[in-house]
């Protein structure tokens, strides 16, 4: 089916991703429709209003519906618009302008030019980037679109990995979909939680630290040694792990206090935090309640002392003896084999 153009569109917004995006689409879907001789682009020093309106009243002979696609809208004011604005009312047939502005701070598209495209029967569409305390509703949403369905400590998760460009929360929401196999819009959609979103999105030394946090609280210490290892060999501090270890120790330790003062898991589960202070997620959580109740408050005490240890000596705070290294291995190994 052959796709049906307006005479005029009028891109613009500050999300300059979706903005190029758009761009290079329309573009496409021109060349398909006219070929490459039918695209005229106009960019740069040529994208003012009078080259503009110039190339609308220009003659031409090309067969099929002409395409003027035109860059920097944003750069245009409103007292050199007559031109352009009769050109616009007056538009040939078989033809479309599409007008892209990247608008920022007080840089925007004059009025006048809204106006005349709304007057001539063409569509203004705003692409605005999200607010930092929307992403997690804009990001669910996004994934509902693509067959899945974000819990909100998932999307919470995913903005906290990904970051807050929204253009590369849609790629990793994407790839999300691809691995969930949820992109077929007659299938119920798929729930993604924030453990699944951590193990696909967060950075490799993250979930690094996580499988070392993990492997010392279960009391592994293979698997912990291992995972200590190739976090070094890949070049990450000591003190940054030792952060991760300690908070994890101490979230424990925190929950093995309430489970032994006779508080239910299920009180002590909502409260669960991870280093960034999100919610944990909930098997993460099940998991480190179970560690907490079978290592018990009193050796994770003790844990979090030799893990200080480590921490001052990480720190320049220890003269003499092992250097850091060693002393890592042999505290990682002391607290998984006591």
């Amino acid at each position: 089916m052959t796709p049906s153009f307006k005479p005029v569109y009028l891109i613009h917004g500050d999300d300059h991703g979706r903005i190029a995006e758009r761009r290079a689409r329309l573009r496409l879907l021109a060349e398909q429709q006219s070929g490459a001789q039918g695209v005229e682009l106009l960019e740069g020093d040529s994208a003012t209003p009078d080259r503009v309106a110039a190339a609308l009243n220009a003659m031409t002979f090309a067969i099929g519906r002409r395409f003027i696609v035109v860059d920097g809208v944003e750069r245009w004011k409103e007292r050199d618009l007559d031109g352009l604005v009769t050109a616009i009312a007056q538009m040939p047939p078989d033809t479309t302008i599409a007008l892209f502005a990247r608008e920022d701070g007080r840089v925007r598209v004059p009025q006048r030019l809204h106006d005349a495209v709304r007057k001539a029967g063409g569509d203004i569409a705003a692409e605005n980037g999200v607010k930092p305390w929307e992403l997690p509703k804009w990001v669910a949403e996004r994934a509902r679109e693509l067959g899945l369905e974000l819990s909100p400590d998932a999307a919470r998760a995913l903005v906290r990995n990904v970051g807050d460009r929204q253009q590369r929360l849609l790629r990793e929401l994407e790839k999300l979909a691809l691995d969930a196999d949820a992109s077929a819009r007659d299938k119920p959609p798929r729930r993604i939680d924030a453990e699944l979103v951590d193990e696909l999105t967060a950075p490799s030394a993250e979930r690094r630290a996580w499988a070392l946090a993990d492997a010392l609280l279960a009391g592994q210490p293979e698997p912990a040694i291992r995972a200590l290892l190739a976090l070094r060999a890949q070049g990450e501090r000591l003190p940054g792990l030792v952060y991760w270890m300690s908070s994890r120790l101490r979230e424990a330790h925190r929950a093995a206090v309430a489970l032994e003062r006779g508080e239910p898991a299920a009180k002590v589960k909502p409260a669960l935090r991870t280093p960034s202070g999100a919610r944990m997620a909930p098997k993460a959580a099940d998991r480190l309640i179970a560690d907490a109740r079978r290592v018990g408050a009193d050796r994770l005490q003790a844990a979090i002392c030799v893990i200080a240890d480590l921490e001052a000596a990480s720190r320049g705070g220890a003269s003499g003896g092992a250097g850091e290294d060693t002393r890592a291995l042999l505290a990682v190994r002391n607290l998984t084999t006591s």
